[in-house]
């Protein structure tokens, strides 16, 4: 066997291998030394290949794919600082449970730590930030097939399980890089795997079916990316628990009619009233997902410490960051509504929490008539979306959806990187989650967070896309106005609020999108329903950072006042 057809059956062997684990997808970054594995993803079945530029930019869109669908996304890219590039979006993958499988071409043995050009050390280049890491062999004459096979199904196993994240496979390659494209492929021993879904044990089931007769309890629903089951709506429906929803839930959207009074997605708004949170102590939580992203609600929590907190997590490390769980369930939540329920009278202390929720948008109704601030038109934006999906920047953005969007029945699936909680690579995972759901998409984002990734535009000239991006452009982090430094008026501007007096009209014409500019609900409306002649649609709003705070603590006040009469 020459050199070539040794090469040629490595690199074939690896992707014929993740294909048969399940990996339907390569994010590639083009690039010299990882040629042969980027041939091998061109020419193999059942695999599709997305191409990005800048390999930050390539992991987010990777992450935004794995995020979408659940599933393990392959991403590739040349040695050097291109695979340092990746470590953004790999440490978002793993506090966010996102599985990828980082593969970084690299140099071989002999030509590491002596000097040579794109070559640094990558072998565990990202530490802790993933749950495992090989630095696999070079492709030889006789190559050690089921030896790879087997690592790479240890990759991918590692990535799907929980709790799920990215992995790391290191791979060198010599010289020459040219693989056979006619050579053809024999199957060899791969591994068959049979996984299972933990169930309750006995004793949990027990314990939880005794919680469940409480009336005083906290249904709190975090981060959920795939739509809930039939199941669960008849068993909130029983439960009668007031359900603290989560933007990222997946409960502010397809919420059958029957269900919605159930719904509490105004928690955040209630929880910032004194009065209203001494009404509704809960004797007994049950938290499903990641901490939800609302601070009054973490602080409520922190303030009462429940009797009984109990936390459904499939992994050990349970996530738990106030130290407030009685309870840590390692299950799948899918198991909590599959528990026999009878249905329970009226239920007066979710009827408080009803009753509050439809007082607070009453007051949001009246609020977006009179004023016009930042809050106001995102509001006039989210009432405007149906049957797509919505991509979230952290900071405002994630906190004005806590805040505006109203749960419905209407098909709008939300997604966030909550993670590590940075506003890098938002664009590049925005066209990652529409790449995976092939259904239109919405980016609502910061301009300083459009600004972190503007590159990432650069994907929808590689593969068709379906992007609308509604940039709320406050000159600056508007978050920072909410916060206690916004109160040292000394470097707050330079130090905080970081002006840059962009705007990008121009940005928008590089990458060849079509735009608008508004500065009023009409000019929004009248944008956002003007039909798409390119893949990528910019609508940039322009809102003040002062009269955005001024605005918003004018409707808490409004509220606070219309709650006192209650």
């Amino acid at each position: 066997m020459t050199s070539r057809e040794a090469l040629t059956e490595y690199v074939s062997a690896f992707t014929h291998s993740l294909v048969e684990l399940g990996v339907a997808d390569a994010v590639i970054s083009p690039g010299s030394r990882s040629t042969p594995l980027a041939y091998a993803c061109m020419k193999q079945q059942g695999l599709s290949v997305y191409r990005q530029i800048d390999e930050r930019s390539a992991a987010y869109f990777a992450l935004g794919m794995a995020k979408a669908s659940g599933k393990p996304v392959m991403l590739l890219c040349t040695s050097g600082t291109a695979a340092a590039n990746y470590f953004p979006a790999i440490v978002e993958a793993y506090y966010a449970r996102v599985p990828l499988i980082v593969v970084t071409a690299d140099r071989p043995h002999e030509l590491r730590e002596v000097g040579a050009p794109q070559a640094i050390n990558q072998v565990n280049l990202f530490g802790s930030h993933v749950k495992w890491a090989t630095d696999l062999p070079m492709p030889e004459t006789e190559n050690q097939l089921a030896f790879l096979s087997r690592h790479l199904h240890r990759s991918v196993q590692s990535a799907s399980s929980e709790p799920k994240g990215p992995v790391h496979v290191n791979v060198p390659f010599r010289e020459p890089l040219r693989i056979d494209f006619e050579q053809g492929y024999e199957s060899f021993g791969e591994i068959a795997h049979f996984g299972g879904e933990m169930a309750l044990s006995s004793a949990s089931r027990k314990f939880l079916q005794d919680l469940l007769k409480k009336e005083k309890g906290l249904l709190i629903v975090g981060e959920m990316t795939l739509p809930m089951p039939v199941e669960f709506w008849d068993f909130i429906q029983h439960l009668d628990w007031p359900v603290l929803a989560d933007p990222l839930s997946n409960l502010r959207g397809n919420v059958p009619l029957k269900a919605q009074h159930l719904i509490i997605d105004s928690y955040d708004a209630l929880l910032k009233n004194e009065a209203f949170k001494e009404g509704i102590v809960p004797e007994a939580v049950i938290r499903i997902g990641p901490q939800p992203v609302s601070k009054p609600l973490t602080l409520f929590l922190a303030a009462v410490k429940p009797e009984v907190y109990a936390v459904f997590d499939e992994s050990p490390m349970l996530r738990d960051a106030q130290s407030l769980a009685t309870h840590h369930i390692q299950s799948s939540p899918n198991a909590l509504w599959q528990l026999p329920l009878k249905m329970k009278a009226v239920n007066s202390y979710r009827e408080k929490w009803t009753a509050a929720s439809a007082l607070y948008w009453e007051v949001v109704s009246l609020h977006c008539e009179e004023e016009l601030d930042e809050g106001v038109l995102a509001k006039v934006f989210f009432d405007r979306l149906e049957n797509c999906d919505l991509i979230v920047g952290s900071s405002m953005p994630i906190r004005d959806v806590d805040t505006f969007f109203k749960a419905a029945e209407r098909d709008v699936v939300i997604y966030a990187n909550r993670g590590a909680n940075g506003i890098d690579g938002v664009v590049s995972t925005a066209f990652g989650v529409q790449a995976a759901n092939q259904r239109p998409a919405y980016l609502f984002i910061g301009d300083l967070s459009f600004l972190h990734d503007m590159n990432g535009l650069i994907a929808s000239k590689m593969q068709a896309t379906d992007l609308t991006i509604v940039i709320m452009n406050n000159d600056g982090g508007g978050i920072f106005s909410y916060l206690p430094q916004s109160q040292e008026e000394r470097h707050f501007e330079d130090l905080f609020a970081t002006p840059t007096g962009l705007t990008f009209g121009d940005a928008a014409k590089m990458y060849d999108a079509q735009y608008a500019a508004v500065e009023t609900a009409e000019q929004l409306v009248e944008a956002l329903d003007q039909p798409k002649d390119k893949t990528v649609k910019i609508i940039e709003v322009f809102t003040d950072r002062q009269n955005n705070v001024t605005t918003h603590r004018k409707l808490w006040s409004r509220f606070n006042e219309e709650l006192a009469k209650q």
